[in-house]
C-alpha cells in the first residue's frame, strides 16, 4: 500500500458547518450536495451522515436524488450514526430501536456500509458486559440484514470508555461488529496509542483521525464537542497513532473527525481543505 492509496472519509461533523452534537439542531447549514461537492473537489472519498440531517436532505429531495449526489461526487464510503441506548430496556430502548430502523434502511439506499454507535453514553460506572453482549449481537444481527457493519466508540463519557472494555463488549460477539478507534478518544480517556496493539484486526470496523491540545477546555465533553484540532494543529502525536493502527493490519479508509467550534464557522470550502490536506500530511512518513 501507498500513500496514494489512502481514502478519507469526512465525518459529518468535520464538514457540517455551524452545528455540533447535541446542538438546538443538528442539521447542517450547508446542502448535502454542497458539503459532497466540496468534499470531492478537495479530495475526500466518503461522508458520514448524521441521523437529523440525512432524513431532512432525504424529505428535501428524495432518496434518488441523495444517491445520485452520492455517486456524482465519488463518496463510496458512507456511514449512518449515531446510535445509543441500543443496550437498555423501556423507552429509551424502543427510541433507539426506531432510530436504527431508519438509519439500517437509509444505509441500505444510498450504499452505506457502517452504522457507528456507543456504548453506555453517559453511564456512570462499570457497563454490564454480558447484557451489552447479548444487545450487540441483536443490533449486529439487525445490521447484516442491510450488509452493514456495527462500529462502536469507546468514549471518556460513556460507561464502554477504553479499549479493554470495548473488547469486553465487542470480541466474538458478530464478524460485522466491532470497534471504531477515534485518535482523541484513545488520547483523552488516558490510554496510550500502544494499547491500540491490543485490538484483533478483524474488530477494527473504522478509525477516525483529529488532534487535541493537551490541556482540556471546561469537561470532557465540551472539549470533545468544540475544541478538536485538525490533525497536526495540537499536541497530540497523530503520526504515532497512524502507525499504531496500520501495524495492527488495518488498510481501509480513514474518517477524520474534527468537531471545532473554530472550524465549523470557516466557509465550507476552506473548512473541508484544511480538514484534509492536515489529515494526509500525517500519512508522509508511516510504514505500510
Amino acid at each position: 500500500m501507498h500513500i496514494n492509496q489512502i481514502e478519507l472519509i469526512a465525518s459529518y461533523w468535520t464538514i457540517a458547518g455551524d452545528t455540533y452534537p447535541g446542538a438546538p439542531s443538528e442539521i447542517s447549514p450547508f446542502s448535502l450536495q454542497a458539503r459532497a461537492e466540496a468534499a470531492s473537489k478537495a479530495g475526500w472519498r466518503g461522508m458520514g451522515l448524521v441521523h437529523a440531517d440525512i432524513i431532512d436532505a432525504i424529505a428535501r429531495h428524495g432518496l434518488s436524488t441523495v444517491r445520485s449526489i452520492f455517486n456524482d461526487n465519488g463518496m463510496k464510503h458512507l456511514e449512518v450514526e449515531f446510535l445509543v441506548d441500543w443496550h437498555l430496556e423501556g423507552e429509551r430502548r424502543q427510541a433507539s430501536d426506531r432510530m436504527c430502523k431508519e438509519l439500517l434502511e437509509i444505509a441500505a439506499e444510498v450504499g452505506a456500509r457502517k452504522l457507528k454507535g456507543a456504548a453506555g453514553l453517559f453511564e456512570e460506572g462499570e457497563p454490564d458486559v454480558a447484557r451489552m453482549r447479548d444487545s450487540f449481537a441483536i443490533l449486529c444481527d439487525k445490521a447484516k440484514q442491510y450488509d452493514v457493519e456495527v462500529a462502536i466508540e469507546f468514549l471518556p463519557f460513556a460507561s464502554v470508555n477504553s479499549i479493554d472494555k470495548g473488547i469486553a463488549i465487542t470480541k466474538d460477539v458478530r464478524a460485522n461488529g466491532g470497534l471504531m478507534i477515534d485518535t482523541w478518544h484513545v488520547a483523552r480517556g488516558g490510554m496510550s496509542f500502544d494499547e491500540i496493539s491490543k485490538i484483533p484486526l478483524e474488530l477494527i470496523k473504522g478509525v477516525e483521525l483529529d488532534d487535541a491540545d493537551h490541556i482540556l477546555i471546561g469537561d470532557v465533553f465540551n472539549d470533545s464537542t468544540h475544541h478538536r484540532k485538525c490533525c497536526g494543529e495540537g499536541e497530540l502525536d497523530v503520526p504515532a497513532f497512524v502507525q499504531a493502527v496500520l501495524d495492527t493490519g488495518y488498510r481501509g479508509p480513514w474518517g477524520v473527525e474534527v468537531i471545532s467550534a473554530e472550524l465549523r464557522k470557516l466557509p465550507l470550502d476552506v473548512a473541508v481543505k484544511r480538514a484534509f490536506d492536515s489529515t494526509m500530511a500525517q500519512f508522509q512518513n508511516a510504514r505500510f
